[in-house]
């Protein structure tokens, strides 16, 4: 399972700066690509910027609590599966984690591998990349004469469109990472050509 692991970024939201980097270490000695967060005021402004597949999250939090920062995240981000794990866990949490449909629900102290047990699960639960099993699409009139640049930027934007802007949708169906199209579209921007 570990190739799998290679392209999921996982999110760690917890304010214990040991626990976090516990958390950080190990799942990075997993595969895992892993980004850290201190609140989950935090977590949301990094989350512009790269939409992580995986939120592992405590429930006390400074500032927003786990279980409301994971809805309002779960609301802009809807493939994003959450993993929460906390040492204050209360039936009425559990119920709410629940209802928001996390993969598991762990209580503090737990060993290591429930957590990597509860990450493959997460994983599972992830759409799967679109493969091209047709024929691409014919050339769209104009596009004769361009660059491959040029060319590749066309079947990004289009992908985009057909999206409806949905950056997550359109790299899944592109077969390349969101950090990928989040960088092609930042450069399509610097050049005047945007979105």
């Amino acid at each position: 399972m570990t190739g799998a692991r290679r392209d999921v970024q996982v999110l760690v939201v917890e304010d214990e700066p040991r626990m976090r980097e516990l958390l950080e270490r190990a799942m990075r000695g997993w595969g895992f690509e892993v980004t850290t967060a201190r609140s989950g005021e935090e977590a949301m402004r990094q989350s512009a910027e790269a939409v992580p597949d995986v939120v592992v999250l405590d429930l006390n939090l400074p500032g927003i609590d786990g279980l409301d920062f994971f809805a309002r995240f779960r609301e802009r981000y809807p493939v994003v599966q959450g993993i929460v794990l906390t040492g204050f866990a209360s039936l009425e949490s559990a119920r709410r984690a629940v209802h928001l449909d996390v993969v598991e629900f762990l209580t503090k102290p737990c060993h290591l591998g429930e957590l990597e047990q509860a990450l493959d699960r997460a994983i599972k639960r992830l759409p799967a990349p679109v493969a091209l099993t047709s024929a691409p699409p014919p050339p769209r009139p104009g596009t004769q004469g361009m660059t491959l640049n040029q060319l590749e930027r066309e079947h990004i934007l289009a992908a985009l469109d057909r999206n409806n802007g949905n950056r997550t949708a359109t790299a899944l169906e592109l077969g390349i990472s969101r950090r990928t199209l989040y960088y092609k579209l930042e450069e399509y921007q610097k050049q005047g050509l945007g979105e």
